[in-house]
């Protein structure tokens, strides 16, 4: 089966990653400096960051063109994006503390990469096609670690 990708859309993916993740991060900058106020912008910053990182990955999955058609299971897609919202938060309330340490900081990459591999993988569970996804454990635990250090 040959497949393709839709090169705009991919570059377009990734400027909303970026743009969402530079948005989400000083929005979390706020969280520091804000009286009172900081669990808004958290919240803020999350829901920017999530719906960032999962509409990414989700144009990202629209640009693969398949000859096949593809649909996809929408309570699924919103559970991914839930997860990807749900990490953001965990993640930036982790980095915007007063004293954000080493440890703070590769503990902050692990929930990040883990929820960004458990919204991937939810994500590629909501697609419906006639085809068989295969996925090889190596790989899959590789993707992860890679998601964590990246």
């Amino acid at each position: 089966m040959e497949a393709h990708y839709d090169v705009p859309l991919v570059v377009f993916s990734v400027a909303m990653a970026l743009i969402a993740c530079y948005t989400a991060l000083d929005l979390a900058g706020a969280v520091k400096v804000a009286s009172g106020r900081g669990r808004k912008w958290l919240l803020l910053g999350a829901i920017v960051m999530g719906i960032g990182i999962w509409s990414m990955h989700f144009i990202g999955m629209l640009a693969y063109k398949l000859p096949i058609p593809i649909t996809h299971d929408i309570s699924m897609v919103l559970v991914s994006m839930g997860v990807a919202i749900v990490t953001s938060g965990g993640t930036l309330y982790i980095v915007s503390r007063q004293q954000l340490g080493t440890l703070g900081l590769l503990f902050g990459g692990i929930v990040m990469g883990l929820g960004i591999a458990a919204m991937h993988y939810t994500a590629m569970a909501a697609m419906q096609l006639q085809a068989k996804a295969r996925y090889d454990p190596k790989l899959v635990a590789l993707s992860i670690v890679i998601a964590i250090f990246a």
